[in-house]
């Protein structure tokens, strides 16, 4: 196989940078791998915040009818309770969170309180990421947050698993698609918008290949929890290639404390 592009990232204090390397032939990769990076640009998500739902699969947590969703800015996101996927426990904590923010409560986000995704939540953040392939690893690194999953090739996973906020991620690839398994998500992340919880069973497939003439990027999406929801259920994302540069994006930067967002603030300065 010919040599991989890759890159390197550096995190600076004040920057963020990518440099590309080149490295030698693949010694773990032994079939061919599809070039899924996106370019300076980075893919970007702006087709919706939610799951769709796929023909024949349990249905993803959609919004309640009862609370319109309109924009970010004027409602808030509330998980529809009456999906009989939902366990009894998942429906009750849900119907607590629901009450709460309708009560005024502000909606908890990953994003509003500077803390990482988790997967599959990962998948619904708007990007841009950046997909770095080499032949061992592949890095995605989101710019809110500066966010970044590391999925190792062609490796199973570990024998003791400690669970983390984006678990452990395997991978390989299949033709033009590059498979992605994850595991041992800690309980602190949401499945997605809803604020749908889960526990450390919570078991992700991820399907990462090119549509539309390589022009968007999709990903497949099986998720699993059999002490969260009744069966498995299916969905789906698409990316398209972005068009300025990638920003550095802090989330706890000029912090004012106009919400109870819960954001991590130091408790002592570090310089």
């Amino acid at each position: 196989m010919t040599a991989f592009a890759s890159s390197l990232l550096f995190v600076g204090a004040g920057a963020l940078a990518l440099a590309s390397a080149l490295v030698g032939p693949a010694k773990a990769q032994t079939n061919y791998a599809p070039d899924l990076q996106a370019g300076a640009g980075g893919w970007t998500h702006p087709f919706g915040g939610d799951f769709p739902s796929v023909q024949g699969s349990a249905l993803p947590v959609r919004q309640d009818p009862r609370h319109p969703f309109v924009n970010t800015v004027v409602s808030f996101h509330f998980g529809d309770i009456s999906n009989p996927n939902l366990k009894p426990w998942v429906k009750d904590a849900m119907k607590k969170d629901n009450d709460e923010v309708d009560a005024g409560k502000i909606q908890f986000t990953a994003n509003s309180s500077c803390l990482p995704a988790g997967v599959p939540m990962f998948d619904l953040l708007a990007g841009p990421f950046y997909l770095i392939q080499t032949p061992t690893k592949v890095i995605m690194v989101e710019e809110q947050n500066e966010e970044v999953r590391h999925i190792y090739l062609n490796v199973p996973h570990s024998t003791n698993i400690k669970s983390s906020w984006f678990g452990e991620s395997v991978g390989h690839y299949e033709g033009d698609t590059l498979v992605v398994d994850t595991i041992g998500l800690n309980t602190k992340t949401v499945v997605d918008s809803f604020r749908t919880p889960h526990t450390e069973k919570l078991h992700v497939v991820e399907r990462w290949h090119l549509i539309d003439g390589g022009n968007m990027l999709e990903v497949d999406i099986t998720v699993d929890d059999p002490d969260t929801f009744n069966q498995p259920w299916q969905t789906y994302q698409r990316y398209q290639r972005g068009r300025r540069p990638f920003f550095e994006d802090i989330c706890a930067e000029n912090n004012t404390h106009l919400f109870d967002y819960h954001m991590p603030v130091a408790q002592t300065p570090d310089f």
